[in-house]
């Protein structure tokens, strides 16, 4: 069973040569860069074939580092790029954005306020029509007020594939805290064209591997979603302060959830993310 990361990030340091920017809002996961070739030895050490790289909020909306990467080493790493919808330099872009090496979709960060309005006041609506025609995918980072967004754009753009980021699950939250507008999630599962990415979430729990506490939840999302819509991740730098191994973020999937079956683990591990994202 291929094993694909849904979501990692790598990013270098911040240098004169390579400056980050100077507004921060989110700080980096980790004190020190997280390169491609840290993320081979962590892959390779817990059986992981393939990630997904994403460029994280420190380092901006540049994605030459992650593109790098995916066309340094192809069969192993691809890139949902960072993008600025509300900029009019955007537009048009969609139409050839696939055709960089490596470049598989886009990942849109909109729970921040900074970023809110291009949700609230219909910023990126051009984007939607323009990726779905392009056959671009997007993942998407909200909160749960926004996925009525969400919800009405899936709608209207039956074509569009979208991914939302870490069950929508927002902040510190752990347990049932973390899970307290599941609700609203499962509520977007009627559009077909909505997946969800099961990343990140032993952080979301304040119980120890294999995490049966939030289990349950789980449960409801894979019967609400489906194991064709549901993308194992790990986000793995944002597990620094978690006592949890790679492997276990693993095998907590493949070895401690009963109720999936081996097909549906071939699914949830690896082959229905590179279904839904065109990755051959």
């Amino acid at each position: 069973m291929p094993i694909v990361d849904a979501q990692v990030h790598i990013w270098a340091a911040n240098t004169p040569e390579r400056p980050w920017p100077e507004e921060q809002i989110v700080k980096p996961h980790r004190p020190e860069p997280f390169s491609k070739d840290n993320l081979l030895e962590e892959m390779n050490a817990a059986g992981v074939q393939r990630a997904v790289l994403v460029t994280p909020m420190w380092e901006g909306f540049r994605n030459d580092l992650v593109l790098e990467a995916a066309q340094a080493h192809p069969d192993q790493f691809a890139v949902m790029g960072r993008f600025e919808p509300e900029l009019p330099a955007s537009r048009g872009q969609m139409a050839t954005w696939r055709e960089q090496v490596g470049m598989l979709g886009l990942r849109l960060v909109l729970r921040h306020p900074p970023f809110r309005p291009i949700l609230s006041e219909g910023l990126a609506d051009w984007l939607w029509a323009e990726a779905e025609q392009a056959g671009v995918p997007i993942m998407l980072l909200v909160d749960s007020a926004q996925l009525k967004f969400i919800d009405q754009i899936a709608e209207r753009h039956p074509g569009l594939k979208l991914v939302v980021d870490h069950l929508c699950i927002s902040g510190d939250d752990k347990d049932e805290e973390a899970f307290k507008d599941l609700d609203m999630l499962l509520a977007v599962a009627k559009r077909p064209n909505i997946a969800v990415k099961a990343t990140s979430l032993p952080q979301f729990t304040s119980d120890n591997y294999p995490y049966t506490r939030i289990h349950p939840y789980l449960r409801r999302i894979y019967d609400a979603f489906g194991p064709k819509r549901i993308f194992w991740g790990s986000d793995l730098s944002h597990l620094y302060h978690v006592p949890c191994s790679y492997s276990q973020v693993v095998t907590m999937f493949t070895e401690e959830m009963s109720w999936l079956t081996e097909e549906d683990k071939n699914w949830i591990m690896g082959h229905a993310i590179c279904e839904w994202l065109g990755w051959q």
